[in-house]
């Protein structure tokens, strides 16, 4: 269902639920709002720590939130009531490949010696793959964008991911470049 007054796309629940039916003692609608701000939060504090990154420098506060939301994210999408795996499943369990490695770079490692760019390099793709979720989310539920793309599979939703895959990878790149490794 669609509401014109918003402009979104009001059909993004995964699965029809049964009248009442919880989800770790939320509504449907309560546990995707936590999951969204969730989301965003580890979103503008990923960016804030990429920009940190281009600079050299490491943001510890921001690291540690980005983490842990990204973390989040990840593991609440699994909480929907899905019937088969969606990409952003398939990117979440990425994701939670990735971050265990960045976290062990970072407080296990304490980015010494290759560490420090693993860190940013594993980091940086866990951040790369919730934007990718973000513009698969926007493409479905904002109707302008919905209209130029609603299965995700024509061409603007592609072109749109494919810039983004882009950008990434020359970020993430010169990020790594920039880390300068710090011996033990």
């Amino acid at each position: 269902m669609r509401n014109p007054q918003s402009g979104f796309n009001q059909t993004f629940i995964p699965l029809q639920m049964k009248e009442g039916r919880r989800l770790f003692g939320m509504s449907l609608a309560t546990y995707t709002a936590v999951h969204v701000i969730i989301s965003l939060i580890g979103i503008a504090s990923g960016l804030i720590v990429l920009a940190g990154l281009l600079r050299g420098q490491l943001l510890t506060t921001w690291n540690g939130l980005f983490l842990i939301t990204t973390v989040l994210t990840s593991v609440t999408g699994f909480g929907f009531p899905y019937k088969k795996p969606t990409p952003g499943i398939i990117l979440g369990i990425l994701s939670l490949i990735v971050l265990p490695i960045a976290i062990f770079a970072l407080y296990g490692r304490r980015l010494n010696g290759s560490w420090r760019r693993t860190y940013v390099i594993t980091a940086m793709i866990a951040l790369y793959f919730n934007v990718f979720v973000l513009v698969a989310q926007i493409f479905e539920h904002v109707l302008a964008f919905h209209a130029l793309g609603p299965t995700q599979t024509e061409g603007p939703f592609k072109i749109a991911q494919l810039l983004l895959l882009v950008v990434f990878a020359v970020l993430i790149g010169a990020a790594a470049r920039r880390s300068r490794p710090v011996l033990a």
